[in-house]
């Protein structure tokens, strides 16, 4: 899969913190981080996205092949 088109980012404020999760619409795949309240909405905004594709691009990678079995 290629890097998220549609993203969505939700601001959710808790105590002295907010959390910013970023949705991807394609694909409901999900992250969040934790920042200080006082950061600029772009900077978490940005951080959050970057984290989404980290997170996406890393699924994408096969698994090596391991040793033994699986239950």
């Amino acid at each position: 899969m290629a890097a998220p088109r549609n993203i969505i980012i939700e601001f959710t404020p808790v105590g002295n913190a907010v959390k910013v999760s970023a949705i991807c619409e394609d694909t409901g795949r999900e992250v969040s981080i934790v920042g200080d309240r006082n950061a600029g909405k772009t900077e978490l905004e940005m951080l959050a996205v970057r984290k989404l594709k980290y997170v996406m691009a890393k699924d994408e990678k096969p698994v090596p092949n391991r040793r033994g079995f699986e239950v």
